[in-house]
């Protein structure tokens, strides 16, 4: 009969890293309390590239809403946060609505529609 159970000397599986080499401010979010990493602006992008798991990630510039919180951001101001379950790349809004990275939607710019040959001014006109 084959054993089922998970020999003790294994290590659970676990994505990303267990710390970060960053300083943190700890919040009261819910019932426990939430560490933020706070990440210097020159290793923004070393770190969205650490912690981003959905395919490539965004530029620091590009423009995403947060769904839950129906607002945009630069993703630049990201957080990162570190819970009982793991550490987490959050929107700048995870405090007030809890939106972590799998809750950002790319913000599409519009094509400026192009000026009508047709359209003259009043002043072209005359």
């Amino acid at each position: 009969m084959q054993n089922n159970d998970q020999d003790s000397t294994e290590e659970p599986f676990e994505v990303g890293p267990k710390t970060l080499p960053f300083p943190t401010i700890k919040h009261d979010f819910g019932d426990e309390v939430v560490e933020e990493y706070i990440i210097p602006d020159d290793k923004k992008a070393e770190v969205l590239e650490q912690l981003y798991f959905l395919g490539r990630p965004p530029e620091l510039d590009d423009v995403f809403e947060d769904i839950h919180e129906g607002r945009t951001f630069r993703v630049r101001d990201y957080k990162v946060v570190k819970d009982a379950f793991g550490i987490w790349l959050v929107s700048p809004y995870y405090f007030s609505s809890g939106g972590t990275v799998i809750d950002w939607m790319p913000v599409r710019r519009r094509p400026r529609r192009p000026a009508s040959p047709c359209r003259r001014t009043h002043s072209q006109a005359i």
